[in-house]
């Protein structure tokens, strides 16, 4: 799916795009026959095909960076970072490789994160939030992608996504090689940071070739106490079947451990305010775990060793582990000249648990509550373990067919998928209530959350393609339809466990049971290509979405007034237009697009600080904030002057981008946010870069990005905003292919994240009214990388 640079931090793959020439991503020119006849190339190690970085031949605006730019980017950088030198992408994350997964933000256009499809070889990857959800990051490695394709604002409707709204991104692998070789890539960084990767690949073996790969990771957080640790396998069987006929396995195994960091506030980072370490700035973090006799630390009940509050900032009660596996099976068949048909089947094992502190006091309560009314629980001994489950599978297939006839190219097919998810929170001691202790899952101190969700989807979708006039204009015609139904069964909070009438407890509700059905059978898409010459070419789209309401978990977890149900929400709907110009002039090849795009039923994520965490913990709710609109404009360019010989080329991507508001969120009182920005929205972003390549054995490259003013806040509140800023990134290649022994193909790469050493705020947690959350950007990080093949 899609790869493109790296953020500013990570920033290889910026670089990697810019060197990449990358940003608009990738592009290594392929050669393109001018009104002359005379073949127009532009050339460069870290230029990739430019054809592909435009989204040439493409009737929407779809940017695309290729394997030589993604091998430029640091080692290790998340599947999400890569996103953030693509234009039209606001991408923020936690770290120079963006690898805690409480820490991502995107944002393209009107739409988030959650509102992005995302394809890894065929294999839609359901939601994309870090609890239960499938984030893109845990099912790629860079070194075995062959190409990040983004599609930003109207993705193809034969792509499989119900979370989408336009914006779909494509992540492709490589195939295996053809000869049996070893592939070995040894990173070392700051913070300790240490990754192998290692892939084996058979060659050809009669039909077969495959490889496996396998990735170790591990790294001290940046920021605080605690560490990243990451195994990563990844394996692929392709098997030649005869004529235009195959077959693809796939497998992926993401195992992965981190300690969290905590979001700060504006006073933290301004130092207004202090950890009870004395900690403030981008250097606010948890602390280790102190003994009791520490000012600040005393107990706070007669007898309760670890009663203090404070006790809820020490690191060790803050982890999250997840264990995620894909199967992906692809049947190629090729049926006659021009007509193929195509299925995927796949299954996705899903598991894991989030840690976070809970305070003496606040157990205390639920406890009491709970004790009262008959359920199995035991009192508290100090600081709480408090165990957040997730797990579940998911399951699905994906078939098409294509069928070329004359001028008319013919694509139908359908997606079918399960996603079962089950969700558990409960609070357990510790063995002797220190936050350093193991947990004692055999004292549970008191239970919120225990149900079981599901989701069916069906799309279908029909799509002729039409070549006109010599083949220089094409019509795309298309519509999908969608269905989807949703359950979701258990005990939604506190309330269905046990409740408070007139101060006394009571039994709760108990189980409740509770669906939607949304269902929409034409949803279309046309577009339009018209290739004005060889070079240059006009393209329009235009396209309708509905998906499924983000957060349906969250949303239906909430307790109404005497234990009543959520009534469904509306679906989120879009409508997405866009017009553009991209064109290859040797020297120069770009791409301009403009779009306007609106929705509805907006569903917007709002983190609040969790009870009993003391501060040190977060949560997130839903809610429908109404009409979003969003114009703008989105450039990439990449520019390789003849004169200089080939010795240094430039890209430059700027992305405008107007989203607001349009209603007022209804309340007792109403929530003034018409005409208000959506928060964490730029309106500006700035990225691009120089590469130069003086010899035959090295290749550097700076770039720089610049993200504009955002707000933390719908109602773009006074005080509630961060300033824009701008970040620079650096690498430097070396070698040429050299050979030592058996080794051959070494190569040894520097790369530096944050040259400047920028001391700003980044990722943002919103909030309705007053301000948010944020994440500070990591500091100047370096990382150095070599690779050999055998």
């Amino acid at each position: 799916m899609i790869h493109s640079t790296v953020r500013l931090s990570s920033r290889a793959a910026l670089f990697l795009a810019c060197a990449a020439g990358a940003l608009s991503p990738a592009l290594a020119q392929e050669p393109v026959e001018g009104d002359e006849g005379q073949t127009i190339t532009v050339t460069g190690r870290r230029i990739s095909q430019s054809s592909e970085a435009i989204g040439e031949d493409k009737v929407s605006n779809v940017v695309a960076v290729t394997r030589e730019a993604l091998l430029s980017a640091p080692s290790g950088i998340s599947g999400l970072k890569m996103l953030e030198q693509l234009p039209g992408f606001n991408v923020q994350t936690d770290g120079a490789l963006g690898l805690y997964e409480f820490g991502n933000s995107v944002q393209t256009r009107a739409f988030n994160l959650d509102q992005i499809g995302f394809v890894v070889d065929g294999i839609p990857t359901g939601r994309s939030d870090a609890f239960g959800g499938s984030p893109v990051f845990r099912y790629v490695d860079n070194e075995n992608l062959g190409v990040v394709e983004a599609a930003i604002g109207a993705g193809d409707v034969s792509l499989p996504s119900y979370s989408t709204l336009g914006p779909v991104v494509q992540y492709n692998s490589i195939a295996p090689q053809q000869d049996m070789g070893l592939f070995v890539s040894q990173s070392f960084g700051d913070f300790n940071m240490r990754r192998t990767f290692i892939r084996a690949s058979t060659g050809q073996v009669g039909p077969f070739r495959a490889y496996v790969s396998r990735t170790k990771l591990d790294t001290d957080l940046w920021r605080g106490p605690g560490s990243v640790d990451r195994e990563h396998w990844e394996a692929q069987v392709h098997a030649d079947l005869g004529g235009d006929s195959w077959a693809r396995f796939k497998f992926v195994s993401n195992d992965f451990f981190d300690y969290d960091s905590p979001t700060i506030s504006r006073a933290q980072y301004n130092c207004t305010v202090r950890s009870v370490a004395g900690a403030c700035g981008r250097d606010f973090a948890y602390i280790e775990n102190v003994p009791n006799t520490t000012p600040g630390f005393a107990p706070t009940t007669p007898g309760v060793y670890y009663s203090n509050a404070n006790y809820a900032q020490v690191y060790n009660l803050a982890i999250n582990v997840r264990k995620d596996k894909l199967y992906g099976a692809t049947f190629h068949a090729g049926i006659a000249e021009g007509v193929w048909a195509e299925s995927t089947l796949y299954w996705e094992d899903k598991g894991g648990y989030g840690v976070s502190p809970d305070t003496y006091a606040n157990s205390l309560s639920r406890y009491n509550g709970q004790v009262a009314v008959g359920l199995p629980v035991t009192a508290p001994k100090g600081i709480e373990f408090g165990r957040s489950g997730v797990g579940g599978d998911r399951y699905g297939i994906t078939t098409k067919l294509h069928w070329e006839m004359g001028i008319n190219t013919i694509e139908a097919g359908l997606w079918a998928e399960v996603d079962k998810y089950h969700r558990t929170q409960a609070r357990y001691n510790t063995v002797d209530g220190a936050p350093d202790s193991a947990p004692n899952l055999a004292e549970l101190v008191y239970l919120r959350r225990d149900y079981r969700s599901k989701r069916d989807t069906l799309q279908t979708f029909v799509k002729d393609t039409l070549k006109l006039a010599d083949e220089r204009l094409l019509l795309d015609f298309g519509f999908k339809g969608l269905m989807l139904d949703y359950s979701y069964r258990g005990y939604r909070d506190f309330d269905d466990y046990y409740r408070v009438v007139g101060g006394v407890p009571r039994a709760g509700y108990g189980v409740s049971y509770n669906n939607a059905s949304y269902k929409d059978f034409f949803l279309p898409m046309a577009g339009l290509l018209y290739k004005i010459d060889g070079r240059t070419q006009v393209f329009a789209s235009y396209a309708e979405n509905m998906a499924l309401p983000k957060g349906m978990d969250d949303i239906y977890s909430v307790i109404r007034p005497g234990g009543a149900l959520v009534p469904q929400p509306a679906p989120e709907r879009s409508t997405n237009m866009e017009v553009g110009i991209r064109t290859n002039q040797g020297q120069v090849y770009a791409s301009l697009a403009g779009f306007y795009t609106k929705f509805k039923n907006r569903i917007q994520s709002i983190t609040t600080i969790l009870p009993g965490s003391g501060g040190a913990a977060t949560e997130t709710f839903f809610q429908n904030v109404g009409r979003v609109r969003s114009y703008g404009v989105e450039f990439a360019g990449t520019y390789k002057p003849s004169f200089l010989n080939g010795l240094a080329y430039g890209n430059l991507n700027v992305t405008y981008n107007n989203a607001k508001f349009k209603d007022d969120i209804p309340a007792a009182t109403p929530i003034l946010i018409a005409g208000k920005y959506i928060p964490d929205s730029a309106k500006w972003i700035l990225s691009g870069g120089v590469t130069v390549e003086p010899a035959s054995w090295l290749v550097a490259n700076i770039s720089g990005k610049y993200t504009s003013k955002r707000w933390s806040t719908f109602t773009n509140a006074t005080g509630s905003s961060v300033p824009g800023f701008t970040v620079f990134s650096a690498y430097v290649d070396i070698g040429d292919g050299w050979t030592f022994g058996p080794v051959k193909s070494v190569k040894a790469r520097f790369n530096v994240d944050n040259l400047f050493d920028k001391d700003t705020l980044s990722y943002i947690s919103t909030s309705v009214t007053g301000d948010g959350f944020f994440r500070p950007l990591s500091p100047r990080t370096f990382q150095f990388t070599i690779t050999g093949e055998i």
